[in-house]
């Protein structure tokens, strides 16, 4: 199928590893020009000079408000326009504690309000897409039960939210949800060496037997992306291998 992403112009928070790097990875091989941002200039250059020769990457931190912006704002510029973005970055605050509220509320919540604010004149202009990456911890209560579920939840809220107010300029808002997603340094890799019996129970509870890749991720996040989802808006897509049990309704 083709996505019709050729000369898209897309941007990605947290694009240099797991699923924020499969979807750079993917949307350029769709044929978008992709600006992504991380926190650390070195790896955003070997990342982006490892994906292609249409992908830029910029040291940002999503938690500083000016700094965000201020990349849209030169993203834009430099693309001629925006087309989608995918806010992905999390600052993967596990656990009680005020440092990780505040940290999951300015990362996951407020980088993702704040990168749809400064692209949206944009995204009105080219009738383009809003993507947030929430998680099956904003579906059910888990071991991240704590500041990590509830911004994860809320994100779904809040992009529901876009999709009923923004309808009528033809911007689209969708929310992917993943599962358990394992790759090498990521969260269940550090989980497998350091609480092996956590990650067995965990990898336990998914039918599949498995857990998901960020490809797997990532490729729900371009569909949604594309205008072969030109009726697609309001939806959490859940990508989990039938981990979770409950009903969307």
């Amino acid at each position: 199928m083709d996505l019709q992403l050729t000369g898209s112009r897309v941007l990605v928070t947290g694009g240099t590893r797991g699923i924020g790097r499969a979807i750079v990875e993917a949307f350029a091989a769709e044929g978008a020009a992709v600006e992504f941002c991380a926190r650390s200039a070195d790896v955003c250059a070997t990342t982006a000079a490892a994906v292609g020769d249409r992908v830029t990457g910029t040291a940002v931190d999503v938690g500083n408000a000016a700094a965000l912006a201020g990349w849209v704002e030169a993203a834009a510029g430099r693309l001629g326009g925006i087309d989608a973005v995918v806010s992905n970055v999390s600052a993967l605050a596990i656990g009680d504690g005020e440092e990780n509220w505040r940290a999951s509320f300015e990362v996951d919540l407020m980088g993702t309000v704040r990168l749809v604010t400064a692209a949206l004149p944009h995204l009105i202009e080219s009738r383009g897409s809003i993507v947030a990456i929430s998680s099956v911890s904003g579906r059910e209560i888990d071991f991240t039960a704590g500041p990590y579920g509830v911004m994860k939840a809320a994100i779904v809220h809040y992009v529901q939210g876009l999709a009923y107010q923004l309808a009528a300029t033809g911007v689209r808002a969708n929310t992917v949800s993943p599962g358990n997603t394992y790759f090498e340094g990521g969260v269940w890799h550090q989980i497998q060496t350091g609480q092996p019996q956590l990650y067995a129970d965990s990898l336990a509870l998914n039918p599949t037997g498995r857990m998901g890749t960020p490809a797997e991720m990532a490729r729900a996040v371009v569909f949604l992306s594309s205008p072969v989802s030109s009726f697609t808006t309001g939806t959490n897509l859940v990508v989990d291998g039938a981990l979770t049990r409950g009903v969307q309704l």
